[in-house]
């Protein structure tokens, strides 16, 4: 694709540019920022949507009292038992437990103070979902 003709159609990126190569006048390969292609913006949309169905879907179980805040958080920052773990320097096993609503309620402090850093939120955030703000779809509030 030529230069000029790189898509600069506004999407998911909400204002950042990303790079497209394309070709100038004199037929070489050059870098061009590029806003978004339509298509690539609806598989994001599409991509976020399923996300936020699963955010939702373990929101509506911690509240019902069947998976601990540490499943919403978890979910919401798009990590596994395995990714959390590594992080937070812990077997496995230990998560898994922890996302139990019984056992998260026993936590110590030391550990809920960690699991909240790494979360980035805070302590009161970690054990009370109702105090996090649900996330919203990048770029949606542009349509």
């Amino acid at each position: 694709m030529r230069k000029e003709e790189v898509p600069q159609d506004q999407g998911i990126a909400d204002g950042l540019k990303e790079v497209a190569y394309a070709v100038d006048e004199d037929g070489r390969y050059v870098t061009v920022p590029s806003a978004g292609w339509e298509p690539k913006n609806i598989s994001n949309y599409q991509a976020w949507e399923v996300i936020a169905a699963e955010i939702a879907a373990t929101r509506r179980r911690v509240l019902n009292g069947e998976a601990s805040p540490l499943a919403y958080h978890m979910t919401r920052n798009q990590m596994d038992i395995t990714l959390l773990a590594q992080y937070m320097g812990l077997m496995r096993w230990r998560v898994r437990r922890h996302l139990k609503p019984r056992i998260f309620k026993k936590l110590n402090q030391d550990l809920l103070e960690r699991y909240a850093s790494l979360l980035k939120v805070t302590v009161a955030q970690l054990q009370d979902i109702s105090l996090v703000d649900e996330p919203r779809i990048p770029g949606r509030d542009r349509q």
